[in-house]
């Protein structure tokens, strides 16, 4: 039998003022975005004619004013299932991705959300699975400290088994619905968990029936141990944050081969590094709009953060001076590395400190940028997924609408010709995108080893 031939995937990270810092600033960018449904059902429905895999909202439990120099999309922003349900509405294939913190949540209340989700969006949700990052969180919960990896991870992991069964506590056939019996449900096939365990103590079942994908996919991030571990147990998506090629396939590989001490195989898991697109119909107008977001910054050129990244102090040397020896660099082979990819974002060699931070500004956040034509954009796609860097990606538009829409109008079509992109959805749910099954009812297979 002949294997299934490899399918590039695409999602889009929803940054609503555009994921580079001045993206809003665009004569043409959308500020308000974020809070105007019009315009999220507009961003969802061009993903769909493009044939995307997903729509991603990330979430966060804090927020300051202060976030507006460095990260102005995701100082505010909608409630995820709220926003995500409202497009389930105006959508009829893309993937829906809601983000939960599991640090701050009760799985009960989790997998209520989510299948209810998962119905009203006629099997499209998927679940990202967060153990939070931002320490001041805590305080809007009651608690002096935010918990430390192993703390969080060991909560995760067991919330994250409470839900996936809790989904499977009614089984496909309990609804019986007879109405000449009057017999409404086969209570043979409604499961309680009883679960108590270190962290949760759930009765069940759930009040909500089995999800119509079965067990809804589940997503994650993160490059800690801990973090590749849940990824590789329960994940279905890992989404990263490499921007070398080397170090994205050592990743990939590295990540996909955990997945066998959990009884699965490398194909049951898709990794998606963060993309962000800056294309222009020619390469020359790329690089004027790359110019453009630049100028725009609003910055004290703070150099202390960038000098750590590539080890080397740049604090005494003039910004529109040459870069320094990187032979001088504590780290001198990634400081190449590093200013290897902000003179391609730049498109010539002789950067000088001012464009060093400039791309350093762009990127802070651990994404990979291209800068170019669509032909270069999809090149660079191609590569990393030719050798096994990624398995798509997950795209952030520099700024919006136009970000995105020069990605799916140009971009997307090229792909699509190279024959690595789907020209129609083969399916109608999140797992049909990604070549998933649909899996059995955990309790109804137990059922049927019993009676063998």
């Amino acid at each position: 039998m002949s294997q299934k031939k490899r399918q590039l995937h695409l999602g889009l990270f929803l940054f609503s003022t555009g994921y580079h810092p001045a993206g809003w600033r665009l004569p043409e960018a959308r500020t308000d975005g974020a809070f105007d449904a019009k315009f999220l059902h507009s961003v969802a429905q061009t993903l769909e004619r493009a044939k995307f895999d997903f729509f991603f909202l990330g979430d966060a439990l804090a927020s300051s004013a202060d976030m507006q120099y460095q990260f102005p999309s995701q100082m505010v922003r909608l409630e995820p299932f709220t926003m995500i349900a409202n497009i389930a509405a105006v959508t009829e294939k893309i993937g829906l991705i809601v983000t939960v913190n599991t640090t701050y949540a009760e799985p009960y209340h989790v997998a209520r959300q989510t299948a209810s989700l998962d119905h009203l969006s006629s099997g499209r949700t998927a679940w990202n699975v967060v153990t939070g990052a931002d320490a001041r969180a805590a305080h809007n919960f009651s608690r002096e400290k935010h918990w430390d990896n192993e703390k969080r991870y060991d909560y995760a992991n067991e919330f994250v088994d409470v839900v996936k069964r809790l989904w499977d506590s009614w089984e496909d056939e309990a609804f019986v619905r007879n109405k000449e019996t009057g017999v409404f449900v086969d209570g043979s096939k409604v499961h309680a968990l009883r679960h108590v365990g270190e962290q949760f103590s759930v009765a069940g079942p759930l009040n909500v029936a089995r999800p119509p994908q079965g067990q809804i996919p589940l997503l994650s991030a993160g490059t800690s141990e801990r973090s590749q571990e849940l990824g590789a147990r329960f994940s279905n998506v890992i989404f990263t944050g490499q921007i070398v090629i080397d170090e994205a396939k050592r990743f990939y590989a590295g990540i996909k081969a955990k997945t066998f001490q959990y009884g699965r195989t490398p194909d049951d898991l898709f990794i998606m590094p963060g993309l962000v697109p800056l294309v222009g119909r020619t390469e020359a107008e790329a690089r004027a709009k790359y110019r453009e977001l630049s100028a725009l910054l609003v910055t004290d050129f703070n150099l202390q953060p960038l000098s750590a990244r590539i080890g080397l102090d740049l604090s005494g040397y003039p910004l529109d001076g040459p870069l320094p020896d990187l032979g001088l660099s504590s780290r001198p082979d990634d400081a190449r590395k590093f200013v290897r990819l902000a003179q391609d974002a730049s498109g010539h060699e002789d950067i000088t400190v001012r464009e060093l931070f400039h791309y350093f500004a762009a990127t802070a956040r651990g994404h990979l940028l291209i800068v170019g034509d669509p032909e270069q954009i999809a090149d660079k796609i191609e590569l990393w997924f030719k050798e096994e860097a990624a398995d798509g990606f997950n795209i952030c538009p520099p700024y919006m609408p136009g970000g995105l829409d020069l990605f799916a109008e140009h971009v997307v079509p090229v792909l699509q010709r190279r024959g690595l992109f789907r020209t129609e959805y083969e399916g109608n749910t999140f797992r049909d995108h990604f070549g998933l099954t649909r899996p059995a009812n955990r309790f109804a297979e137990e059922r049927e080893l019993q009676t063998k």
